[in-house]
C-alpha cells in the first residue's frame, strides 16, 4: 500500500525512531579496586566558554559558455559573488563531481498525464540507473488530487523504478474521472475538468518534509504539464520552500497538448514551470510528448548535476533576519551562469 499525504498534511511517511536502549555492562574481574575515597574539591578557576556561529552561504551553480557547453574547470579567481549588488569574499570554491547528491523525483499522474505517463516511467528508470552512484540517494512523490510518496529515500534504482512503474493517473472519482482507468475505464477525462494537481503542494512538502533535512547538494527534478489545480500553497510560497532548503529544481514540461485543445482548456503551464525552475538554479526543458527528447533532458541533467561548483562565503551582512538575499554570480565574459536567484538569511536550525 502507498503512503498516503493529504494535502493539508505536513508530514510525510517519515518513519518513528526506536529508542535506544542501553546495556548495563558488569565490571570487568580484572578491573583496578574501585576507591571509596572522597572526590577531591572542585576546581574554582572559571572557564571561559566560546560559543562560534558561522553563517556560511553554499551557492550551487553551474557554467555555460556562449555555446551552451558545460565550462568544467573554473577556479576561485575566475568567479564572483555579489549579495545584494556587494561583492562578497569567496572562503571557497570547488568543483563538485563526487560530492553525494539528494535527489526528490516529482511525477504528475494526474489526468492530463495519462498519454505520457509510459514515456515518462521509462526514461525516469534509465536516467536513475545512470545517476545514481554508491553514496547518492533519491525518493519518489507523485501528484495529483493527493501527494503520495511512493518511495522514500533509497539508493536503489531497482526499488525506485519498481515504485515509478506502479504510479497511476488519479482523479479520485467524479469531476472528471469519468473515463480514467481504475474509475470507468477510457484513456482521458470526458465528464468535468480534473479534479486538481497538486503540484505547489508537492514541491512544498518535497523541500520542507524531505530535502530540508539533507545537506550537500540537493535537486527536485519534476515530470509536469506545469499546470497546477487545487493546491493550498501559492507558487511563491512553494519557491520559496524550495530555496530555504537550497534546492535546485529542474522542470521537465512534459504535455500532451491535444489534451487540452481536445477540451476547450487553455494549456498555460510554461510560465509557472520556467519561474519555478529559474528562481532555484534549475532549467526548464520543454520536450512536448517526444521520448527521445525526453530522455535527452534526463541526459542533460545529468551533466549538469556532475558539472557544478560550489562557492561559500560568509555574508557582509551578518544580520539573520529572514530576508530575501539577492544573488548575483558572474564567471567570465561571455559565460552563463545557471545559480539561484537568492536564499533566505535565518537563522540556522538547532
Amino acid at each position: 500500500m502507498r503512503t498516503r499525504l493529504a494535502a493539508a498534511a505536513l508530514v510525510i511517511g517519515l518513519a518513528g525512531i526506536p529508542m535506544a536502549v542501553w546495556a548495563q555492562l558488569a565490571p570487568s574481574p580484572d578491573a583496578p579496586p574501585v576507591s571509596t575515597a572522597p572526590p577531591p574539591p572542585p576546581d574554582q578557576t572559571p572557564v571561559a566558554t566560546f560559543k562560534l556561529n558561522v553563517n556560511l552561504v553554499d551557492v550551487f551553480f553551474t557554467v555555460k559558455d556562449k555555446n551552451g557547453q558545460l565550462v568544467p574547470h573554473l577556479t576561485k579567481n575566475d568567479c564572483t559573488i555579489d549579495e545584494d549588488k556587494v561583492p562578497q569574499t569567496l572562503k571557497s570554491f570547488v568543483a563538485e563531481t563526487s560530492q553525494p547528491l539528494t535527489l526528490g523525483i516529482l511525477l504528475d499522474t494526474s489526468g492530463s498525464q495519462q498519454r505520457v505517463l509510459p514515456l515518462e516511467q521509462d526514461a525516469g528508470s534509465q536516467f536513475l540507473e545512470r545517476v545514481l552512484r554508491a553514496k547518492d540517494e533519491a525518493f519518489l512523490l507523485s501528484f495529483d488530487v493527493n501527494v503520495d510518496l511512493l518511495q522514500d529515500y533509497t539508493n536503489s534504482p531497482r526499488l525506485l523504478t519498481h515504485a515509478m512503474d506502479k504510479a497511476q493517473i488519479n482523479t479520485a472519482g467524479g469531476n472528471g474521472a469519468a473515463g480514467i482507468p481504475g474509475a470507468g475505464g477510457g484513456t482521458v477525462p470526458t465528464i468535468g475538468d480534473p479534479k486538481g494537481t497538486l503540484l505547489y503542494d508537492a514541491i512544498y512538502l518535497a523541500s520542507t518534509e524531505k530535502l530540508n533535512q539533507e545537506s550537500g547538494r540537493k535537486a527536485m527534478i519534476i515530470l509536469t504539464d506545469g499546470e497546477d489545480e487545487g493546491s493550498r500553497t501559492k507558487i511563491a510560497d512553494a519557491i520559496g520552500a524550495a530555496q530555504r532548503s537550497n534546492v535546485i529544481v529542474y522542470v521537465i514540461l512534459i504535455a500532451d497538448r491535444g489534451f487540452y485543445g481536445g477540451f476547450g482548456m487553455g494549456y498555460s503551464g510554461y510560465s509557472a514551470a520556467k519561474r519555478i525552475s529559474d528562481e532555484t538554479g534549475g532549467r526548464l526543458i520543454d520536450v512536448g510528448n517526444n521520448g527521445d527528447k525526453l530522455r535527452a533532458a534526463f541526459d542533460q541533467i545529468q551533466d549538469e548535476l556532475r558539472t557544478q561548483y560550489v562557492a561559500s562565503y560568509t555574508p557582509s551582512n551578518t544580520k539573520l533576519d529572514g530576508t530575501f538575499r539577492h544573488l548575483a554570480v558572474q564567471c567570465g565574459e561571455g559565460m552563463k551562469v545557471q545559480v539561484r536567484k537568492g536564499y533566505y538569511a535565518s537563522a540556522p536550525q538547532q
